[in-house]
């Protein structure tokens, strides 16, 4: 260990283009962590940077062990409400994490604390939507300022099963209802079509224009229908689709494209990131859950990913399958003199949570409002 330390360097990346350049390394490290999600990838988060980010704020913290890449954690600095050290990837990506060499992981997580409190001197570092098990528990665990921990988002996982396997977790009558619902499919001879990586943008323009006629009138999420978000989307899925790290597939009825779906993996998870279905599947009585998720579990079996996400949300569609249900954690830390400040931000998301569930358990027609206030933000310019 101690030969180790005298091979270590700490580095901070503030320019994009030094991000860029950082693919190869960044790759390779994200091979060798082995609770990295797809939006720890570099396709994810350097796509996300340049449709999302702001100049001057990027604050990638690095570790190198001889020149190798050990660590790195992809910050941005917002000040809002507060001085803070956020995730790369925002609110589009479903989990937010850290990358740690798995080899090394003492020694990188050591190192990168010290240069977390160098680059945080003057915010708080508030880590969303951290899965259970990641890189930056290990963090947490070890930071030796103020630090603080809260819930966040649940996402719902299965097995990386075959569909025949996942269909016999579900009571007898269920299962035969779903088997129906394949075989009317079947029936029907809608073709799965996986688009190569060239066809990237003309098929992701199908599946967000799917994705508007399907939420239309149903509280659309206004940020899937933006230039910048379309953008993030072909950018990332083309790299990861050349990587073998994302499949995008339409689904076909008489050669129209009337289904498209967009998911994205890592060595151990698989996740249904994006989908778009036409409402005529609706009229034909053909769920279109069940023909998505048929697809991405069998890809999940065959590539020999070991869960499939079902990413955020506790739809009850989703509950069909008897999933886990996994809590994201929020993870928050700071220098020991920012003390005051992190619980006062700690303090206003606690709060900020119980209002919002409050209002969810005892004003139920909120949601609705809140929907049709999106569907005319999305009717609005964009």
């Amino acid at each position: 260990m101690d030969g180790e330390r005298e091979g270590l360097a700490v580095t901070l990346v503030r320019d994009q283009r030094d991000f860029a350049r950082l693919r190869p390394d960044w790759d390779e490290l994200q091979r060798r962590c082995s609770t990295a999600t797809p939006f720890q990838s570099h396709a994810w988060l350097e796509s996300w940077w340049l449709s999302y980010g702001t100049d001057g704020r990027l604050r990638i913290v690095l570790v190198r062990l001889d020149g190798r890449l050990i660590a790195a954690a992809p910050l941005m600095l917002v000040h809002r409400p507060m001085p803070l050290l956020v995730s790369l990837g925002g609110g589009i990506s479903d989990y937010g994490d850290i990358l740690v060499d798995d080899e090394h992981a003492d020694c990188a997580i050591e190192a990168l604390e010290r240069g977390l409190q160098h680059a945080a001197r003057h915010a708080v570092i508030d880590l969303r939507e951290v899965r259970p098990g990641a890189a930056a528990e290990r963090l947490y665990e070890s930071w030796t300022g103020p630090r603080r921990q809260l819930t966040d988002s649940v996402c719902l996982e299965l097995p990386a099963e075959p569909m025949d396997e996942l269909v016999k977790r579900m009571p007898s009558s269920r299962a035969q209802r779903v088997r129906a619902k394949l075989r009317k499919i079947d029936a029907l001879r809608i073709e799965g079509y996986t688009v190569a990586e060239h066809e990237v943008p003309m098929a992701m323009e199908h599946l967000l224009r799917l994705h508007e006629l399907q939420w239309r009138g149903r509280g659309v999420t206004v940020e899937h229908l933006r230039p910048r978000f379309a953008e993030h989307l072909v950018r990332a899925t083309r790299r990861l689709v050349r990587d073998g790290n994302a499949a995008l597939t339409e689904y076909r009825l008489d050669g129209e494209v009337v289904a498209s779906n967009v998911a994205l993996m890592s060595d151990g998870l698989t996740g249904g990131y994006l989908y778009g279905a036409h409402p005529a599947l609706r009229e034909k009585k053909i769920d279109v859950a069940t023909m998505l998720l048929r697809h991405d579990v069998n890809l999940a079996a065959a590539t020999g990913r070991s869960v499939v996400s079902l990413l955020r949300g506790k739809e009850s569609y989703k509950n069909h399958w008897r999933p886990e249900a996994v809590t994201n954690q929020r993870l928050m830390m700071a220098p020991s003199r920012l003390g005051p400040a992190l619980s006062l931000h700690a303090g206003r998301a606690q709060w900020r949570d119980h209002a919002a569930g409050t209002v969810k358990a005892r004003f139920p027609a909120a949601q609705q409002w809140r929907a049709r206030l999106n569907d005319l933000r999305a009717a609005g310019p964009r």
